[in-house]
């Protein structure tokens, strides 16, 4: 009944702009849940944190999805612009990710809504993750479409190992693991090029540089999935992602005066999947270094989460939210 009135409640016009960046909530709000899912069991987090976070984030998943289906039935050409727009195709891929985080937070919980979250996500995002390469290839993009939210559908295979560990054959988890990394290399090589050599990115898109710190950050959780070793590739993963962690907290001062769009969730996931590497590596090491670093980075991560979060409530009720651009 709730739902039904919350729906009411956004005129049409407004649900006709309701963004499918929307989906990168759940991503940042998941990935936060998970990190208090380790905490919990690595570090003795009282495990009500993670629990009352699942609970968010799943109905937070499900009143999204019922907008954009919404949108989709009432505005479909809003949807088709969306869908063949040069930035925003790669948010797509936020559906389909956000299902996978939901699938490996639900582990704990139920192995019977985890595996169905799963099945639908690997489903949907290698779906995703074909449609978005046939479109960058036969559209002529220009080099200023180029951003590292074009990372968005790549870390998603990532994520399916991670999600996917004994529901599939190893053998699917690696095909999907293998077009992360490869995918992942070759769009570093393009957003470098942008990032140094062409004109700086739109205000809106600054916080997607945060997406650099996911691909590795994922990639050595799923690496450490896949085959239990920390080797040398490993330790070249983990400390990628922690370079870029330190890179963008250095370059904060491109970030601190920026008008506030929704893609300021682009800060939140990428800092929870470096959160949960540092916890994986001090499982893995029993360095004490390792357990300061996933208590700073987790403590981090909450306090971007709860800012972004109030931003984003406090512009939802300006309505400055789900409008033109």
């Amino acid at each position: 009944m709730q739902e039904q009135e919350s729906i009411k409640a956004i005129p049409s016009n407004r649900l006709q702009f309701f963004p499918i960046m929307m989906f990168a909530t759940i991503m940042g709000l998941g990935g936060l849940t998970l990190v208090y899912e380790r905490m919990s069991s690595v570090f003795l987090f009282p495990m009500l944190i993670a629990t009352v976070m699942i609970a968010i984030s799943t109905i937070l998943f499900f009143v999204v999805l019922i907008f954009y289906s919404l949108k989709l039935i009432k505005f479909k050409d809003e949807v088709k612009k969306e869908f063949t727009h040069p930035i925003r195709v790669n948010f797509f891929a936020a559906f389909s990710i956000s299902m996978l985080i939901l699938s490996i937070d639900f582990r704990a919980y139920s192995i019977n809504i985890s595996e169905i979250f799963f099945i639908f996500g690997a489903l949907f995002h290698i779906f995703f993750t074909y449609y978005t390469i046939k479109f960058w290839i036969n559209n002529n993009l220009e080099i200023q479409h180029s951003n590292p939210a074009w990372f968005i559908p790549i870390v998603g295979n990532l994520i399916v190992p991670i999600a996917g560990k004994g529901f599939v054959d190893d053998s699917i988890l690696y095909f999907y693991f293998s077009i992360g990394i490869f995918f992942w290399i070759i769009l570093f090589s393009i957003i470098l090029n942008r990032i140094i050599f062409h004109n700086q990115f739109a205000p809106k898109f600054m916080p997607t540089l945060f997406i650099l710190i996911a691909p590795p950050a994922i990639g050595f959780i799923s690496y450490i999935k896949l085959t239990g070793n920390l080797d040398f590739f490993a330790q070249i993963l983990f400390n990628l992602g922690l370079f870029f962690t330190i890179l963008v907290f250095v370059m904060y001062k491109n970030f601190v005066k920026i008008k506030f769009f929704i893609s300021w969730w682009a800060f939140t996931f990428p800092m929870a999947a470096v959160s949960l590497s540092a916890i994986l590596m001090h499982e893995l090491t029993k360095y004490w270094i390792y357990e300061l670093l996933a208590y700073v980075l987790t403590t981090i991560t909450t306090v971007i989460v709860i800012l972004v979060a109030i931003q984003t409530i406090k512009h939802m009720r300006k309505k400055e939210i789900c409008i033109m651009e």
